[in-house]
């Protein structure tokens, strides 16, 4: 069988539409050369702003394959990698996508986490990565902050709040007459497509946080659970990292 390249029609992200989903169906719509398979629609996040791709399995009418993550392909595609190389579904096969819910639940805490260590620190974002267990983001932070203790309890405050988590599109000219909304330094927010999405915690006064982002992350911060925060480490002249782990 010869792969094909990925579509020029980007892949829908079912996962944007609604991240607690767990099973869809699709139709393979390409097969790449590295071995990678590409859907019409794609319940698997692409690893991209730190967080983790995906894993899961597809299913179809006589065979299963185990995807242990998806990366962002050509022309707006997303490429679902399997776990080893096994014979691929061809394009056109009808198959049902089982996400590992357990694994991106726990991304989704970790995520909406950190946007809420953010707010507590306060300070600008230079770095950052999503696990199961734990993530991290580190900040142009000259100084150890004096009270590390003080900081895990402010962050499970806004937690124990529950506050609403929703997203919320703008202009890529509004962003631009708006750049406080980006707390990051690392990396900028995708912008070319006309909109850009931003994550918005708490509504009204209870507003905490508003920041472009384009993962996926809990319905309210309640979900979170408790957390504990690990060492803060230097790294670099200005740089700190603080470590944030899942109770």
């Amino acid at each position: 069988m010869t792969p094909t390249p990925s579509p020029a029609a980007p892949t829908e992200m079912l996962f944007r539409a609604d991240p607690y989903r767990r099973e869809a169906p699709a139709i393979v719509t390409a097969l790449t050369p590295e071995g990678g398979i590409v859907l019409d629609a794609s319940l698997f996040y692409p690893t991209g702003g730190g967080q983790p791709g995906d894993a899961g399995t597809l299913e179809w009418a006589g065979g299963e394959i185990a995807i242990a993550t998806a990366v962002k392909g050509e022309r707006g595609s997303i490429v679902l990698v399997p776990a080893e190389p096994v014979r691929l579904p061809p394009v056109g096969t009808a198959l049902t996508q089982h996400l590992d819910w357990a694994r991106r639940h726990r991304h989704m805490r970790v995520h909406t986490a950190l946007h809420l260590l953010s707010v507590v620190v306060g300070l600008p974002v230079s770095g950052g990565a999503i696990g199961t267990e734990k993530g991290r983001l580190d900040f142009d932070m000259p100084d150890p902050p004096e009270d590390k203790d003080a900081l895990e309890q402010a962050l499970q405050a806004l937690i124990d709040a529950d506050l609403p988590v929703t997203e919320d599109w703008i202009t890529d000219a509004d962003l631009a007459a708006n750049p406080g909304l980006v707390k990051t330094m690392s990396v900028a927010p995708p912008t070319g497509q006309g909109r850009v999405r931003l994550i918005r915690i708490g509504d009204g006064a209870a507003q905490v946080d508003l920041q472009p982002c384009g993962g996926t992350h809990v319905a309210r911060t309640g979900e979170i659970g408790r957390i504990t925060l690990g060492k803060v480490e230097k790294k670099g002249r200005s740089n700190r990292r603080l470590t944030l782990l899942l109770g």
